[in-house]
């Protein structure tokens, strides 16, 4: 019996061809990684959403984490092509290796996506618990990562692979605004992916964009800017991701008093326990448990805790629940300190709380939009002279230069009964 499965096994066909609405038909072009797409750590991304909590503007944006790091590994496909086919010598190891990175580099996301990014680890990236979940696949797969780790950490002798995988114009951006443009219906975000990536080259070690292709580029950066404002950055999703913030927080103190709460054992794991970033380096078990989190845990115990027995946390599951979310006021400079005062009043007496629990219904702080920032990582043109120069410096575009600036806006979100 063993024997005929291990012949069975050995008939599967590992090249697959996928079916995806962005791009059409991808393939998987090595067996090492169609067994990547099969490890438990990859499959848990399909019940991850790409971008958290803005199904509640834009109803279309369901697709998955799982979507997101298939597309991205098309993208890189078709530049290692391209870079091979001008000349740049990348060898079948390190072709593979990139493309194994670029599938795993959002592995490490927990539940929301970003929306939740320090809730369940405190002060840990998504970024580096990537890294720990690629390391623990590659013991598995006796260091067949070696490669796509290195790529990843950005230790690889060729640093231009790992700017194909992490920078400024990396296949992980051009993925995801194609692919939530994509889902959203926001048309702003489209870019021209296939031109973008037909332009690139490597000088220096260093990626680079044919001058030719400075208009895509523009066009790249401003898509950015505009998609930060209008999907990722919207106003109602971030009242959403300020609501469910707030539940977690809740949710975590009434654990950690000891308060029965109804969870899945990998969420009353990192409720009960605050995880700190030496345990995270430490314990085996933290990786474990976080690896069986995804958006069920979370869906789950929202319904669960609009009918618990604490008035601030079935309030505030109830009320995203069913949609009933505060409203976000934006300002230019944070708002005066008479207006935040007088508003604290009103909140604390039309929802009947004490001042220390203010902060479950009213919030203030800041959100940057940083499309381009040239200070700590370029998008460098090579122009016809062999001259290799920031976009920034070749445009004829005069708002790329104000593109370049993070711009900051300060909130203060109130429950929509109240109005300033």
């Amino acid at each position: 019996m063993l024997l005929q499965r291990a012949k069975a096994l050995k008939k599967v066909n590992k090249k697959k061809i996928i079916n995806d609405p962005v791009y059409g038909f991808l393939q998987i072009p090595h067996e090492l990684l169609y067994d990547l797409l099969q490890h438990p750590y990859f499959q848990r991304l399909r019940r991850i959403k790409q971008v958290g909590m803005t199904y509640l503007v834009y109803p279309g944006a369901m697709h998955s984490r799982y979507n997101h790091a298939l597309g991205a590994m098309f993208l890189m496909q078709k530049a290692i092509q391209i870079l091979r086919s001008k000349g740049q010598e990348i060898t079948d190891d390190e072709a593979l290796g990139a493309y194994a990175a670029i599938l795993l580099h959002d592995v490490g996301h927990g539940p929301f996506s970003h929306a939740l990014e320090y809730l369940f680890i405190d002060g840990v990236r998504h970024e580096e618990i990537s890294l720990r979940m690629m390391e623990e696949i590659n013991v598995a797969f006796n260091g067949q990562l070696d490669t796509a780790i290195a790529i990843f950490k950005g230790s690889h002798p060729k640093g231009f692979l790992h700017q194909l995988v992490s920078s400024q114009l990396d296949m992980d951006r051009l993925d995801y605004l194609t692919r939530d443009s994509f889902f959203t219906g926001v048309s702003e975000g489209v870019v021209s992916w296939d031109r973008i990536i037909n332009m690139l080259d490597v000088r220096n070690d260093q990626l680079v964009v044919e001058e030719k292709g400075i208009y895509s580029i523009e066009k790249f950066i401003v898509a950015r800017r505009l998609m930060y404002w209008q999907v990722y950055l919207h106003k109602t999703v971030l009242a959403a991701e300020f609501m469910i913030s707030k539940i977690m927080q809740r949710a975590q103190e009434l654990a950690r008093a000891g308060e029965p709460l109804f969870g899945t054992p990998a969420l009353l794991y990192f409720f009960q326990n605050k995880i700190t970033r030496a345990q995270f380096n430490s314990d085996p078990a933290v990786i474990t448990r976080f690896a069986e989190l995804d958006d069920n845990d979370l869906f789950s115990a929202l319904k669960v805790w609009a009918g618990h027995s604490d008035p601030i946390l079935s309030a505030l599951c109830d009320g995203l629940m069913h949609r009933r979310l505060n409203r976000v006021y934006l300002f230019s400079t944070a708002p005066a300190p008479e207006l935040v005062e007088k508003t604290a009043a009103q909140v604390c007496q039309q929802k009947n709380i004490l001042p220390k629990d203010l902060h479950y219904w009213m919030q203030t702080g800041a959100i940057t939009n940083d499309a381009y920032l040239p200070a700590t990582d370029k998008i460098l043109i090579l122009r016809k002279n062999g001259e290799i120069k920031d976009v920034t410096d070749l445009s004829d575009n005069l708002n790329l230069k104000t593109l370049s600036k993070t711009v900051v806006k300060h909130y203060l979100s109130l429950p929509k009964e109240i109005s300033i």
